[in-house]
């Protein structure tokens, strides 16, 4: 144990330097290019002396500030919510092949952004459209509901618990099914939302999810000894004092928190929450103490670097950044079960 928690703590703060390098990196690179000194002396006289961003030109200042670091932040701020929960969902339902999909999140995030698509008034809450407030309520939603049709008795079985979450999903794609096709021409934005793709705009809805997701990591980060727990089966967590059904029920519902608020900015981005925890786990070991900031800095990593390559790959046109973490994520999980099935345990 000695050695342990300073190796983590080394490990937790490269990780946390690798970010902030993606970041930089990220905000330099796009349609127009800009040195990284030139970015990294932007964003330090807007941050601690505003009156030396005359030295730069105002285009240079308003595309580093307004539009790309915006975006790369809440690419960050995406990636590390839904690999939060990736590792509450993997960690809780001991299951490696969990994600934050995998009890219906998805399906009722889907659901609630083509109802809002269909809808024939727009409004703006807050910086948000209807389309990520109506993600957002139907992820959280899409757990409780799914959460009180597992039940039996009092408690709630794992196996229902996954079942019932597979049977929302499909009836929720059914129902959106339905809905695009009586869309008309409204189906191509429902499809492009799917795909998944970071598309803040301002600082406005950056600041009201940022509270949420780290919250919710905060969260999380407190229950990783009940997440422990959980690794040894119910009853073992039980017998370790855990509430099991109370604490099944805080972390589906911080799971449900961490997802919903990423989805809101995001579209449905796949993989993130399955490749990033299980690739952490494999490095860092099942530890919750470690293993969920390693990973929530992985995932900000990951998808930082995924919406970059979605910006430049096609340039002036843009990838679905769920497109790029598909083809990275699908991949890479296949080579990691061929290399790992042999070793890899809960």
């Amino acid at each position: 144990m000695i050695h342990k928690r300073p190796a983590r703590s080394v490990a937790i703060l490269a990780l946390l330097a690798a970010l902030i390098g993606a970041i930089l990196i990220a905000v330099s690179l796009g349609t127009v290019t800009m040195p990284l000194r030139n970015v990294a002396g932007i964003l330090w006289s807007r941050l601690a002396n505003p009156a030396a961003l005359a030295r730069w030109p105002e285009t240079d200042v308003a595309i580093i500030w307004q539009l790309r670091l915006p975006r790369v932040l809440t690419a960050a701020l995406v990636g590390a919510a839904l690999s939060a929960a990736g590792v509450v969902f993997q960690g809780l339902l001991r299951n490696p092949m969990a994600d934050p999909y995998i009890i219906g999140t998805s399906g009722g995030a889907a659901l609630g952004a083509t109802l809002a698509l269909l809808l024939p008034a727009g409004w703006v809450w807050l910086g948000f459209t209807p389309v990520p407030v109506f993600a957002f309520v139907g992820a959280i939603s899409a757990v409780l509901f799914v959460y009180n049709i597992a039940r039996v008795g009092p408690k709630t079985p794992i196996t229902t618990l996954l079942l019932s979450g597979f049977a929302f999903s499909s009836l929720a794609s059914a129902a959106m099914s339905f809905l695009m096709t009586v869309s008309g021409n409204t189906m191509r934005r429902i499809v492009l939302w799917m795909m998944g793709g970071i598309s803040a705009t301002g600082w406005q809805p950056l600041a009201v999810v940022t509270p949420l997701v780290v919250l919710g990591i905060i969260l999380a980060y407190v229950l990783s000894t009940e997440l422990n727990a959980f690794l040894l089966g119910e009853e073992q967590a039980a017998h370790l004092g855990v509430h099991v059904e109370r604490r099944k029920i805080g972390l589906l519902a911080l799971g449900a928190l961490l997802t919903g608020a990423a989805v809101s900015v995001s579209g449905l981005v796949g993989f993130v929450g399955l490749v990033v925890p299980h690739l952490s786990r494999l490095i860092f070991g099942p530890d919750h103490h470690t293993l969920l900031p390693a990973a929530t800095l992985s995932g900000g990593i990951f998808l930082v670097l995924a919406d970059l390559l979605a910006r430049i790959l096609i340039a002036p046109s843009e990838i679905p950044v769920g497109v790029v973490t598909a083809l990275l994520g699908a991949p890479f999980l296949i080579y990691l079960l061929r290399r790992s099935k042999k070793e890899y345990t809960f």
